[in-house]
């Protein structure tokens, strides 16, 4: 099982991206959005792979952060999500795009997803509810301050933000708009829930 690749990007494509790893070329198939961010040819990379054995071939799925990658992995446990699928909707959407779809129960934004209909759109709604956690969304990208990075500081702040969220949504905001709002607050590690609350209700509905 390969887990990434590091190496050198030799060439990038739509769809694909060829990674030289030691004179060896890895041809990997990345979402539309990762390719766009993928660095120039002749750029050191890091790509986080998916594995997928078939009776025809063998392929490797990447993506530039380990977050879209185990969405990924979420996305094809759902019954009906084919790799393809599931690459097809983390081009559309990130992966808090459909952690925030999923808990607000916006199946239109998953359906922008190519090869997702309605009808797919609510299954997954209803399936990754227990398998994507809402508080993902604010441990995974939500600190704009390197200072709060990492270690039981990040836990204790990570829990305050959750507490946070769970009170907005006790007001009766949907989880979406909750999440939202939470992410927007610059927390501290001397933060309480309720300055966190304060803050985010500011941001509420912007």
């Amino acid at each position: 099982m390969i887990s990434f690749l590091h190496g050198e990007v030799a060439q990038v494509l739509p769809d694909r991206v060829i990674v030289d790893v030691g004179g060896v070329g890895f041809q990997v198939l990345v979402s539309v959005r990762d390719a766009a961010d993928m660095p120039p040819a002749g750029s050191d990379v890091k790509v986080y792979t998916y594995m997928s054995v078939s009776e025809d071939a063998i392929r490797l799925y990447g993506f530039l952060s380990q977050d879209d990658l185990n969405v990924y992995k979420t996305l094809i446990s759902v019954s009906g999500v084919g790799p393809k699928a599931a690459l097809g909707i983390l081009g559309a959407l990130s992966a808090n795009d459909i952690r925030f779809a999923v808990f607000s129960d916006d199946d239109k934004a998953l359906a922008k997803a190519p090869g997702i209909g309605a009808k797919t759109a609510k299954k997954l709604i209803l399936e990754l509810k227990d398998k994507l956690k809402l508080e993902d969304a604010i441990a995974v990208g939500g600190m704009d301050d390197p200072a709060q990075g990492g270690g039981a500081a990040s836990s204790v702040i990570d829990e305050e933000l959750s507490e946070a969220v769970q009170a907005l949504a006790a007001l009766g905001y949907s989880n979406s708009e909750a999440l939202r709002a939470v992410r927007k607050v610059k927390a501290t590690e001397d933060m309480q829930t309720q300055d966190i609350l304060k803050q985010a209700l500011k941001y509420i509905g912007l």
